[in-house]
């Protein structure tokens, strides 16, 4: 089902420059890698990772993945340094701008490739969320080492990068909806038969201001600048928090705090950070698309969109126990309704590419009808193997994240983790005057990310390959 010579020749082209990105099931490689984190299996989860990406040039999925197995095995350093090949490419890509015959070739391959076959075709710069969230469990490696002033430097870059993501939204929108105007697309996501429109319209999405703004990011900024003795720029992180999460007591706790005295010498401010579950995982629906070709003859065109799948696997929980007494977790963020915030917002040009493939998939059918007109049919018949929606997306990113602020005295405390009966409970040394404890649950395990005094949760991984 695609048109002859002229756009076969393209095609090849365009999958040239594309390397092996129309062919990798990203999904399933990532479900076999996650179904070994989720019994606690870091090394076979890594070595995963490392098996399905054989080439020399590693793209940003790969660090981002990578990055994330080695923090919960609490291989920080490791960790680190994926992380920053990851965020060094985010923003190369953010700063580089392409001049002349490149920037003309670059951006005709990747958006005909889009039209003509799938999103697949494009360069996977990650999406919003996932650069914003990238930076925020950079400065928790570093806070999980009590490094307050390396958590510092990575809370500036998500500050900075959150700037530029609101102007090219800005500007992408414009272009969009003049885009639209041109090409007399009217369609919404809405009018898709069959999709999942539930999903995008749930109001904890709605109610978001944004798909990259994160409740959390902004309360961890204000808490790190508050540990380091700077509390006029702790107010407005925590503003910030609230102006995403209003009406939340532990926010606005936050906040009227800063103007109280700090705790004593043998006192400590923890904040218990509980990272659940893992990202959603992105899958590929068909939807039938009229298309109307003139005033009698319309053809439905099967056209694939892509739908989020929530981890379901972990269980959902709102304490923690701290030698032996619960405390209750306030949830910050979910990453599930950033990435279909982001969705719900990326559905205009989603739309807007797939009308292309639709009405050329329509008029090849209706070719097809004028040769052969014994089996003319209204709806396109030829099975089309690349019509697929882009299924990848970073899928070992923690999903939930829920915090305590608690003011416990120097020395061991014993932490167990919630719903998580296969796992003993941990001691942890409290000795610094502002401290972060940050634990991963997957599944039914739980794992400390960083230093404790009984190091007892996660096993060792081997991060040379």
């Amino acid at each position: 089902m695609r048109p002859p010579l002229f756009f076969s020749l393209l095609l090849s082209l365009i999958l040239q420059m594309s390397g092996c990105a129309a062919y990798r099931n990203y999904d399933q490689e990532m479900q076999q890698t996650n179904d070994q984190l989720l019994v606690g299996n870091l090394q076979g989860a890594l070595d995963l990772v490392e098996l399905h990406n054989p080439w020399d040039d590693k793209d940003l999925l790969y660090y981002f993945e990578k990055g994330a197995i080695l923090s919960v095995a609490s291989m920080l350093p490791q960790s680190q340094k994926a992380w920053r090949s990851a965020d060094q490419m985010v923003f190369q890509r953010e700063e580089a701008v392409p001049s002349g015959a490149m920037k003309l070739l670059t951006r005709f391959g990747s958006e005909m490739g889009t039209m003509l076959v799938n999103d697949k075709l494009r360069r996977y710069e990650g999406y919003d969320y996932e650069k914003v969230m990238l930076t925020t469990q950079m400065a928790l490696n570093q806070l999980a080492e009590n490094d307050f002033e390396g958590a510092r430097a990575d809370i500036k870059k998500t500050h900075e990068r959150e700037a530029l993501i609101a102007r090219q939204r800005e500007k992408q929108y414009e272009e969009l909806e003049e885009q639209a105007k041109a090409q007399g697309i009217s369609v919404h996501y809405k009018d898709l038969q069959g999709y999942p429109v539930t999903t995008l319209d749930a109001p904890a999405v709605i109610e978001l201001k944004n798909g990259y703004q994160s409740a959390f990011s902004h309360y961890l900024a204000g808490f790190t600048y508050e540990a380091l003795g700077e509390r006029d720029l702790a107010a407005p992180g925590y503003r910030q928090a609230i102006e995403l999460r209003p009406n939340l007591a532990f926010l606005e706790q936050a906040l009227r705090n800063l103007d109280k005295p700090l705790a004593k010498a043998d006192e400590s401010d923890v904040l218990i950070i509980v990272q659940s579950g893992l990202a959603p995982a992105r899958s590929s629906v068909r939807v039938p698309i009229p298309v109307q070709l003139n005033e009698n003859l319309v053809i439905v065109a099967p056209i694939s969109f892509p739908v989020m799948i929530p981890d379901t696997i972990t269980p959902t929980f709102d304490h923690i126990i701290v030698d032996g007494r619960k405390r209750p977790l306030t949830a910050l963020n979910s990453v599930t309704d950033m990435a279909l915030r982001t969705l719900r917002d990326d559905m205009p040009a989603i739309i807007s590419r797939a009308m292309f493939r639709a009405n050329m998939a329509a008029i090849i059918q209706a070719q097809e009808n004028e040769r052969n007109p014994a089996k003319a049919s209204l709806v396109v018949t030829a099975e089309d193997p690349f019509e697929e929606a882009d299924t990848r997306v970073w899928r070992t990113l923690p999903d939930k994240t829920l915090v305590a602020r608690l003011r416990l005295k120097k020395g061991d405390h014993l932490f167990t983790a919630p719903n998580a009966p296969g796992t003993a409970p941990v001691t942890i040394r409290i000795d610094h005057d502002f401290q972060v404890i940050n634990l991963r649950t997957l599944n039914t395990v739980a794992f400390v990310v960083g230093k404790t005094s009984v190091q007892s949760w996660p096993a060792p991984v081997s991060s040379q390959k």
